[in-house]
């Protein structure tokens, strides 16, 4: 599965947006305790809790914009 993918390549924790209105309206309970597994299955359920944009460039993963990172990847 892609997900597992970009998640081996820049770890779970940054592609799961926690600063999204789907994430922080999820029951504490889903919040607390997060491991590998619970996260994927969180952003597998609501891919909106998948931080955006992923990229794939270069055989690099690239998550979220940041003009700093763009630019070193695309120049």
């Amino acid at each position: 599965m892609k997900l597992q993918a970009w998640a081996a390549a820049v770890g779970w924790d940054t592609l799961l947006n926690r600063a999204g209105t789907t994430f922080r309206g999820l029951p504490e309970a889903d919040k607390a305790n997060l491991t590998e597994a619970r996260a994927l299955a969180l952003m597998v359920a609501q891919p909106s809790m998948i931080k955006r944009p992923v990229l794939e460039v270069g055989g690099k993963v690239v998550v979220g914009f940041k003009p700093d990172v763009y630019q070193e990847v695309f120049v």
